[in-house]
């Protein structure tokens, strides 16, 4: 991974200094909340329903241990015992008190982590695939772009205060889109051309919020030492034409739309024929973006036959087969721990389960850990001969339900009982439908599905893109809840239907039962959920569900 420099670690410590006095001059009234506000938002610092929320950076979701138990002791220290990770693949604290904001700042920056740029209205975190680098089929590790754009980006005096916040995600896998590249504002797709080159496709204007939207193609191929050079342009495009008289039609996805996607790209390719001139990467900045992430020194194991093991332990047969991925290294698996367990908000880890995932990352792989787009953990490097044991301490951690990309596995944003900007609450929904549907030999059945839910239009939950989405809307004072079905965030990209009116709060797990009744009822062998709704529609899942 990618280890701070001598500037890298005084840029950040300067940066804590600054915010310190910033923070200190605001709590003795010399700064107004109105001068505060952007200062602390660059800093990742929200004001929540009950208290502030801070959101910690995760570059592409890549962590080391020692940064996991230096959030785990600030949770235990100046929060209530618990992170989120969120669908960002950055880690927040929901209860820290503002005077001790830049005491966590500083000690996280003493593991090389930070959280600028995590709010306000600049280029944010950027993701990607959680097994980047490790899994089969990849046209090129994606990490070395992910950090290209975070170098370029962080700081960035240009982009400081765009119209509105701006996010980026990089793709490299031509099978599945883990990162829900097609909803960003910008999309990197890495991609060869004929002679066999590694280069980009790029999209822009896609994102959810009150006008999701898929994003468009803008160019088919693009060298790689000009990638920052385009983005650059489009950047600057944006910037110059984007709206700042209403912050709800403020995003590049708005911009696109009004101009069209040929009109915006006229204009990026005329930005970029000056941008290039100046901005173009020279080899030796991309060699050594991609000596960060060689390869670790895995060693020469065997694949490892669990006949046996599979016939005495069925729940470890559940376990591999389904949180478990292939790994592009023989003998070597890739592990995703479920963090959605009844009674815990989704994303949700304690303390002790922090502590106990690095422990497990020390000694079962490089001591390396991943956040997931889905608000989960992955371990991507376990040798296939200490599984059994891995998953026998993760069961008994409750860290072991097996049902990754199934009905449970529920992407939820924090939702009313923390966001000040919530409709509705989203965790008692969740957790309502987990125990609704708790059984895993039913949940096998359904096959994938994806189930996401938002407490409101801004759609942190990703509602728009769940095969099954959940949307929280006020209705005279009452919570209720919108049905959405048919989206999906992978490749073949698309926005979920409304299902019609909203349902009171008591009944939506009866009406997730029927939907779902209804596609056991209608699918033909070996559709998925997603597959079956494309092919007969809406009808009759509204049929059933308003009967």
């Amino acid at each position: 991974m990618y280890l701070y420099t001598d500037f890298d670690q005084q840029l950040i410590n300067e940066r804590v200094a600054q915010f310190r006095d910033q923070t200190e001059r605001y709590l003795a009234g010399k700064l107004t909340e109105d001068e505060y506000r952007p200062l602390r938002l660059q800093n990742g610092l929200y004001v929540q329903r009950y208290a502030p929320m801070l959101r910690i950076a995760v570059p592409y979701g890549l962590m080391n241990s020692k940064q996991l138990r230096k959030v785990a002791e600030l949770a235990k220290e100046y929060d209530r015992g618990y992170a989120h990770v969120s669908t960002r693949q950055n880690i927040q604290f929901n209860w820290p008190a503002l005077e001790n904001v830049p005491d966590m700042l500083q000690e996280l920056a003493s593991v090389q982590m930070h959280a600028i740029q995590t709010s306000g209205n600049c280029i944010r975190n950027t993701t990607t695939d959680q097994y980047a680098g490790v899994v089969a089929g990849e046209i090129a590790d994606p990490r070395p772009t992910c950090e290209l754009i975070r170098q370029w980006s962080t700081f960035h005096p240009e982009f400081a205060f765009l119209p509105r916040k701006f996010k980026i995600a990089v793709s490299a896998l031509e099978e599945v889109d883990r990162a829900a590249t097609s909803f960003h504002d910008i999309g990197v797709y890495i991609v060869k051309n004929a002679a066999g080159e590694i280069g980009y496709k790029i999209k822009v204007g896609g994102g959810l919020g009150r006008t999701p939207i898929i994003g468009s193609v803008i160019r088919e191929w693009l060298p790689r030492e000009d990638l920052i050079a385009y983005l650059e342009a489009v950047l600057r495009v944006y910037n110059l034409h984007g709206r700042r008289d209403n912050k709800y039609k403020a995003r590049i996805k708005i911009l696109v739309k009004a101009l069209t996607p040929e009109v915006f790209a006229e204009k990026v390719e005329a930005e970029f024929a000056h941008t290039i001139k100046t901005l173009k990467i020279d080899a030796e900045t991309l060699k050594k973006m991609d000596e960060n992430f060689t390869p670790f020194d895995y060693q020469d194991y065997a694949d490892e036959d669990f006949t046996e093991l599979f016939a005495q332990y069925s729940k470890f047969k559940q376990w591999f087969n389904i949180n478990t991925n292939a790994h592009k290294v023989k003998g070597y698996r890739i592990v995703t721990i479920s963090l959605k367990r009844a009674g815990v908000a989704p994303g949700d880890v304690t303390t002790e389960e922090m502590n106990l995932i690095a422990d497990l990352a020390d000694k079962y792989t490089f001591g390396e850990l991943r956040t997931t787009h889905e608000q989960n953990i992955a371990l991507v490097d376990v040798p296939q001969k200490d599984l059994f044991e891995l998953w026998q301490t993760l069961d008994q951690h409750n860290l072991a339900r097996a049902h990754i990309g199934f009905l449970t596995d529920i992407i939820c944003c924090p939702g009313g009982d923390f966001c000040s900007l919530a409709n509705a609450k989203s965790i008692p929904i969740s957790e309502a439908i987990s125990r609704r549907f708790d059984d895993l030999d039913t949940i096998y059945n359904l096959g994938k599905i994806d189930l996401n839910i938002s407490g409101c239009m801004n759609a942190c939950g990703h509602h728009h893109v769940g095969n099954i989405g959940i949307l929280g809307v006020d209705k005279k004072g009452a919570e209720f809840y919108q049905i959405t079905l048919g989206g999906n965030a992978d490749h073949d990209a698309s926005i979920g239907d409304i299902l019609g009116p909203s349902f009171a709060a008591e009944v939506v797990p009866d009406i997730i039962e029927e939907i779902l009744n209804t596609y056991l009822d209608l699918r033909q062998e070996g559709e998925e959920f997603i597959d079956t709704y494309r092919r007969v529609g809406i009808q009759p899942f509204k049929e059933r569900a308003y009967a």
